[in-house]
């Protein structure tokens, strides 16, 4: 019997782009207007390379009743799932749950907070995959950017208990992972953008790579800080 290739799928969790709704700390510093065109730059980038992996990709979106919104903006090629729970952690875990449900053998999820972040560490995760019960990408903010399971070593409890929105979350999840004895790999380390120095900073590493033809690189180049 010839086995059938595993299935992947990868979860985008992303915000309607609304005045007040999304990366509100970079809205104290530079206005709520300019930071929503600015996360709609970041999703348009984010998507341009989720597409060119060929995985399944799924949109997972918040708040749950902005689907038509989200789809006379982006279109109605992509498959749209409205994340469900009281917090991050509930609406993750049960995302992860919807595809594991669907047969799908490794699963990861990443934010829309990283406009650049490289191909590269979404196709490294789910190779690890492979052989690794779970891989996660740490941010330099003390969260993660990335996270990802097998179907037969998914860890609910990963999502539960969890101070997010912290500079904990990373570690805390890793303490969940460790006491579980679950085979970890560790990616890179990655910068999320929510403030005006993450800006810079964005604008800095990508004054001489591909990302500097980005929407975001174009927008930014427009505004002046």
């Amino acid at each position: 019997m010839i086995n059938e290739p595993e299935k992947n799928c990868l979860l985008f969790f992303m915000k309607c782009p609304e005045k007040g709704k999304v990366k509100t700390r970079l809205a104290k510093e530079i206005g709520a207007i300019v930071t929503v065109e600015l996360y709609k730059n970041f999703v348009l980038d984010l998507l341009s390379t989720l597409e060119k992996l060929g995985i399944d990709l799924w949109i997972c979106f918040h708040p749950q009743n902005s689907r038509e919104k989200l789809m006379g903006w982006l279109g109605r090629q992509y498959c749209y799932i409205p994340q469900k729970g009281a917090d991050l952690g509930q609406r993750m875990k049960n995302s992860f749950l919807q595809a594991f449900d669907k047969d799908y053998h490794r699963v990861v999820v990443i934010g829309s907070d990283s406009p650049d972040l490289p191909s590269a560490f979404i196709k490294q995760a789910l190779l690890c995959l492979e052989t690794n019960d779970v891989v996660i990408g740490p941010a330099f903010d003390g969260g993660y950017y990335l996270i990802g399971f097998r179907a037969n070593s998914f860890l609910p409890e990963a999502f539960e208990g969890i101070n997010w929105s912290t500079n904990t979350v990373f570690r805390e999840t890793m303490n969940i992972f460790e006491t579980a004895k679950l085979k970890i790999h560790t990616l890179p380390g990655w910068s999320d953008i929510d403030t005006l120095c993450d800006v810079k900073n964005l604008m800095q590493r990508n004054q001489n790579t591909a990302f500097k033809h980005s929407k975001t690189m174009s927008y930014l180049g427009d505004f002046q800080y």
